[in-house]
């Protein structure tokens, strides 16, 4: 493989929203919103078409509501409103780097942002356009991992790149215990089996039905994305046993 030549031609990125908030624990950080902005950019830059779904959970978590005021169908909505605003933030962040890019919604706001339209999402990833997927699946239940797993699948991307704060999958948090093993491979019914929390269980089993490979990283070593989608960097590869991915480890 060439060097700087990417592995990937479409790929999703999935973001957490607490990826946007640094080492505050609330909100949108500005340095850690412009490194991701850089580290997507540096990918365009290949060539390769990025497609992103970014969590809300810097704003709002559905699950730290209080059940005594919101109830558990608000919440998760009000968490698709979050994903819109981080959604907004990244797109207005990449555009100042001269990065063009189109946000799709779950569900109508078209004074924000476009609607979901798969060949229309398509067509701009063919442009060079970077695609913001945000409002979740437009449902309540389902988490941003779901909705990543299901747009990827939709648009034909060849793999989603989990984006972490640790350099894969291991046997144990790794920020507890310093025994704790990273994977270098694993199949998608190891992390159902082992109840590796690596994303929802739903999510997993979509990718593994449709054999959509996800490589988890992290993000915050500076040009990891870009070694990831060019086949190095440390990682976890998830995938099914017969895929050529496995040649990457």
């Amino acid at each position: 493989m060439k060097k700087d030549s990417p592995a990937f031609k479409r790929i999703m990125l999935k973001l957490s929203g607490e990826a946007l908030q640094g080492k505050d624990r609330y909100g949108i950080d500005s340095e850690s919103m412009i490194s991701i902005a850089k580290e997507i950019k540096e990918v365009r830059r290949l060539k390769c078409e990025v497609s992103v779904v970014i969590g809300g959970g810097n704003i709002f978590r559905g699950i730290t509501r209080d059940k005594m005021v919101i109830d558990e169908v608000t919440g998760d909505y009000m968490g698709m409103l979050a994903t819109v605003i981080n959604g907004l933030a990244l797109q207005s962040c990449l555009e100042k780097m001269d990065v063009m890019t189109r946000v799709q919604s779950a569900f109508e706001m078209r004074e924000f942002c476009e609607p979901y339209i798969r060949r229309r999402a398509i067509r701009h990833l063919e442009k060079g356009r970077v695609v913001i997927f945000v409002g979740g699946t437009g449902n309540p239940y389902f988490t941003t991992d779901t909705a990543a797993a299901l747009k990827a699948i939709e648009i034909g991307a060849e793999v989603i790149l989990k984006a972490t704060k640790v350099d894969g999958v291991y046997t144990d948090d790794p920020m507890k215990n310093e025994n704790a093993r990273r994977y270098k491979m694993l199949t998608h019914k190891d992390i159902l089996t082992k109840d590796l929390k690596v994303m929802d269980n739903t999510a997993v089993s979509l990718c593994m039905n449709n054999k959509l490979p996800v490589i988890v990283f992290n993000l915050f070593r500076k040009g990891n994305l870009k070694k990831v989608v060019c086949g190095k960097g440390i990682k976890t590869i998830i995938a099914d046993k017969n895929s050529p991915l496995f040649r990457m480890t």
